[in-house]
């Protein structure tokens, strides 16, 4: 199990002729309890899986980051920026949730039934919350960072945390060598932006891909931590419709005749510049008349304006938090 000493989150000072001055870009070195300079392993995190680098560096009014141990002892020592030894303390006990019996009774606390780093939380409620930031889109970083969410030495593990989870959340001035450097650099980096959206399940979660969600209709790669996509609203286009294929008839009929009165004896056909039937005297010629008839289908707008319809659905607005 884990657990810490009291250094952890704490200010460190040197004397400076008569006064005291906080230890600006102090160097924490973790050692293996009874052994001059063998390394041992400090973390981010109380489930001991994201490193701190050895030296831990404090900050710029000498604070120490919080960190976290394994079971046992400990030596530090601490040494200044220009690398002199302000403290050295050997066979220090690692003091936290633990298995196994100690005073004051009771058992230990399971670091798994408690939120770690990077968890998030639904809060009915608006504002900021001790532990925590919002899940707004803005940053988080050191005191000088620049951070617009929060700026404080509280927020290192989940700078780490953030850092190496998700590739694609935007670190200031861009990413450096690793997470601890970019910390070290005073960089800050974007939170993910959970306002007006609702979360979903990665399409994998370490198993194969359930096809519920695909590129095709969610615009995105929903394999991928943070991907986003969707909308409030939709409009209709015409790839959208039903296959519809009007079909009908429009028919045309022409009649008429022409009658011709005529008196002579016989008119009969011949060539010149009229050419004409023959015709009985006092006798009707009736001539039939046909042709091919044109028209056009005409009709009124039913009024569609191709306004866009809610995809929303029902849905209770809260605040979402990530631990920090």
């Amino acid at each position: 199990m884990a657990g810490s000493i009291s250094l952890s989150m704490s200010q460190q000072f040197k004397r400076s002729g008569a006064y005291a001055i906080p230890l600006s870009g102090g160097k924490l070195y973790t050692l293996a309890a009874g052994k001059t300079n063998t390394p041992q392993d400090s973390y981010q995190d109380y489930g001991l899986t994201i490193k701190h680098p050895n030296p831990i560096p404090l900050d710029e009014n000498g604070y120490v980051p919080p960190f976290y141990l394994a079971d046992g002892f400990i030596k530090i020592r601490l040494n200044d920026a220009n690398g002199l030894t302000v403290r050295e303390v050997d066979n220090l006990l690692v003091v936290g949730p633990s298995s196994g019996t100690g005073g004051g009774g009771g058992g230990g606390v399971d670091a798994t039934t408690v939120l770690a780093t990077g968890d998030i939380k639904y809060r009915y409620g608006d504002g900021q919350l001790a532990g925590f930031v919002r899940a707004n889109g803005r940053t988080i970083g050191s005191s000088t960072s620049g951070a617009t969410e929060r700026a404080n030495l509280d927020t290192e593990a989940l700078f780490n945390y953030l850092w190496q989870v998700d590739s694609t959340l935007a670190v200031s001035s861009g990413r450096g060598a690793s997470s601890a450097a970019d910390w070290a650099a005073n960089k800050n980096i974007a939170l993910p932006d959970g306002r007006g959206r609702v979360l979903a399940g990665l399409d994998t979660m370490g198993n194969s891909a359930a096809g519920r969600l695909t590129s095709t209709y969610f615009g995105s790669d929903a394999t991928v931590l943070g991907a986003s996509n969707g909308g409030e609203s939709s409009t209709l286009v015409t790839a959208n419709l039903p296959p519809y294929t009007p079909s009908g008839t429009v028919a045309s009929t022409v009649i008429g005749s022409v009658t011709v009165t005529g008196y002579a004896t016989s008119f009969a056909t011949g060539s010149g510049d009229a050419a004409h039937p023959a015709m009985n005297s006092n006798g009707n010629s009736t001539y039939s008349v046909s042709g091919t008839a044109s028209g056009s289908l005409s009709g009124v707008a039913q009024g569609g304006t191709s306004t866009p319809f809610a995809n929303v659905q029902p849905t209770l607005l809260v605040t979402t938090y990530i631990k920090l």
